[in-house]
């Protein structure tokens, strides 16, 4: 493999493109009530697949989430070693900015039994859950794959939307925790209940989107998110309600509170891992915690849409780069959770002394101390996304 990269340094981060508040109407009104005509049956989904004539595939996925060159930013090393590697090219494209509006964008054609002359998708796990409900991906055959069957992290290989990962294969993953400024607040963080604090009052912000927010809250009041219930959702509503009154939360916020924390005008905040690996590298007293009670582990997951023409050369290239080495130079680009964890002893042998110290970083290898305290989120079902979303929309003031 050619020698890793060091660590880029971006004025933005992939997932300061998420944005969204539990969901669009489009969503709402297929997925939430339903509608049988949108779902698609197992016999139904394959196309013909050209791959042994068309050594070709289209993959579509977000900005700022590949390894690109030091020198020339349209080179993506690892991409071009694929191609290089199985003869087959790719066309990546950067196009997803947003779960929902891209839900927007493919649904009419996938409800309707059409192609989106898109090969391979890589969106978030809440939303792959609908996806996967609606019958919009095919299933993979792992027999293709040996090395996600051997490299894929246990921690991720179940999760409640997708049991045994039969459609979804996690690209990257992280954590959505706590981060704070030790120096400027002057003691630890270690648990939710501590951004309720009186010290903290007015200097605290939440995630504005449901389905980012929701989990790590449960969590703070114990709940098992792999398996909550209406009834959890509601307390822990009353209880950010009673926050909100009180004046203890800022403001709800997207990837804004960056801003916030960097200015000092927040000193605590719910946040994502991804994103506080760039903010330390320009102020290291910022921290960031998965509380005592636990945090989320979510991930953003390559999937083969209904109709691919080309699924076999989709499956393989989701498979190069479950190659530890492969894994290995991705993560050093794009500092998220790495789902391949053999991919740690990987970077700790790299010459470069900033690539190796990556392998040390429990933001992107957790420890064991760490994994013990994450959990993937069950996902908001169909049938209560409507209910939920009003709730909690009312108390963000949407």
């Amino acid at each position: 493999m050619p020698p890793l990269p060091k660590t880029p340094s971006l004025s933005l981060s992939r997932r300061t493109l998420l944005r969204g508040l539990g969901g669009s109407a489009a969503l709402g009104a297929l997925a939430g009530c339903g509608v049988p005509a949108a779902y698609v049956a197992p016999g139904d989904r394959a196309a013909t697949d050209r791959s042994a004539t068309e050594r070709r595939l289209t993959w579509a996925n977000w900005p700022l989430y590949i390894d690109t060159d030091d020198e020339r930013p349209n080179r993506r090393p690892t991409l071009e070693a694929f191609e290089k590697e199985s003869g087959i090219s790719v066309e990546y494209i950067e196009e997803i900015n947003d779960n929902d509006e891209f839900f927007g964008k493919i649904s009419p054609s996938l409800m309707n039994h059409q192609p989106v002359d898109r090969d391979l998708i890589v969106i978030s796990d809440w939303m792959c859950g609908r996806f996967v409900r609606l019958g919009w991906v095919q299933e993979m055959d792992r027999s293709r794959q040996p090395n996600v069957t051997e490299y894929l992290d246990p921690l991720l290989r179940s999760p409640a939307f997708d049991p045994g990962r039969k459609f979804t294969v996690p690209w990257q993953s992280g954590i959505t925790g706590i981060a704070y400024n030790r120096r400027r607040l002057g003691r630890e963080v270690r648990h939710v209940s501590d951004l309720w604090a009186d010290d903290l009052r007015g200097r605290v912000t939440l995630l504005s989107g449901m389905d980012e927010a929701f989990a790590l809250l449960m969590q703070g009041n114990g709940v098992d998110i792999t398996d909550w219930t209406a009834d959890d959702f509601h307390t822990m509503c009353d209880q950010v309600d009673k926050q909100v009154a009180k004046g203890q939360v800022r403001r709800f916020t997207g990837n804004d509170y960056i801003k916030d924390l960097s200015s000092g005008d927040v000193l605590a905040c719910q946040a994502y891992s991804g994103d506080v690996i760039q903010l330390q590298a320009d102020d290291p007293d910022i921290e960031f915690v998965v509380p005592e009670e636990g945090a989320e582990l979510w991930s953003e997951s390559l999937m083969i849409p209904n109709l691919a023409r080309h699924k076999t050369n989709a499956e393989r290239l989701i498979d190069f780069y479950y190659q530890p080495e492969v894994a290995a130079e991705l993560a050093a680009w794009v500092n998220y959770v790495c789902p391949v964890p053999a991919a740690r002893d990987v970077l700790a042998s790299s010459g470069d002394e900033e690539t190796a110290a990556l392998a040390e970083d429990p933001l992107i290898f957790p420890d064991a101390a760490m994994r013990e305290r994450l959990a993937i989120a069950r996902d908001i079902a169909a049938g209560e996304r409507s209910e939920f979303a009003k709730r909690w929309n009312g108390i963000v003031g949407v």
